[in-house]
């Protein structure tokens, strides 16, 4: 039920549809949870299960940092003879494990120096910040806009999410880092403009989708990239 009311999204969608898939979306989790929870109660009289019933584990990526921890024996010596214990080997697995985004505090310090001589101040100049003398460094306003426009998280979640971490920054607050930063990528946008109409053909499709239209871009060679704008 769920992949045909994707389907159906393509062509005509109503509040109604979209309503109904998340209710479907969530009742699915929901039942998986559950599935899950009972599979992992033992049952005592329940046969072992054939070697093919469970499900080929992948491999975790290659390109996530190891964290090595290595587990050494209690003993020092053979627990059955008291001889010299040898390493000939060791037994590896591996856990994927999550660390929550964290926020951190960058001080700016500027030594001042005097001349000995004419009593001269020197001090490099400050360092320039996205928005006059505001407290969001550059990470952190591609942060709220990433999780506003590309997760769909809205503001006041956020708030809520940073509160949990002890730092309390306003809906209000965010709201005007983003307008602000949507100036600042003003240029960015311009550029994509000229370089999407600059193109011997722009296909669209207006199927309304998320408050967004789907864009292709075919160029003189004939090669087509897919943009979104919303």
């Amino acid at each position: 039920m769920v992949e045909k009311l994707r389907r159906m999204l393509f062509g005509r969608k109503s509040e109604k549809l979209s309503l109904q898939l998340d209710q479907l979306e969530l009742q699915l989790e929901e039942m998986e949870a559950i599935h899950a929870a009972l599979a992992s109660v033992p049952v005592c009289d329940a046969q072992p299960e054939s070697a093919g019933a469970k499900p080929v584990r992948k491999p975790l990526p290659e390109h996530l940092p190891r964290q090595i921890v290595t587990h050494e024996p209690k003993q020092s010596c053979c627990p059955e003879c008291g001889g010299d214990l040898r390493h000939f080997g060791e037994d590896v697995s591996e856990q994927l494990d999550y660390v929550p985004d964290s926020f951190r505090v960058i001080r700016h310090v500027r030594p001042k120096f005097a001349c000995s001589k004419c009593q001269t101040v020197v001090e490099a100049p400050a360092p320039s910040r996205p928005i006059a003398r505001g407290l969001a460094a550059p990470g952190l306003l591609a942060h709220v806009l990433v999780s506003k426009y590309a997760d769909h998280c809205p503001l006041y979640r956020q708030s809520e999410i940073y509160a949990r971490q002890g730092v309390e920054l306003d809906r209000s607050t965010l709201a005007g880092w983003v307008g602000v930063t949507s100036e600042l990528l003003a240029p960015l946008v311009d550029a994509v403009r000229r370089h999407v109409l600059d193109a011997t053909k722009l296909h669209a499709d207006d199927t309304p989708r998320a408050g967004t239209r789907a864009w292709q871009r075919e160029d003189e060679d004939g090669q087509t990239l897919d943009l979104c704008a919303r």
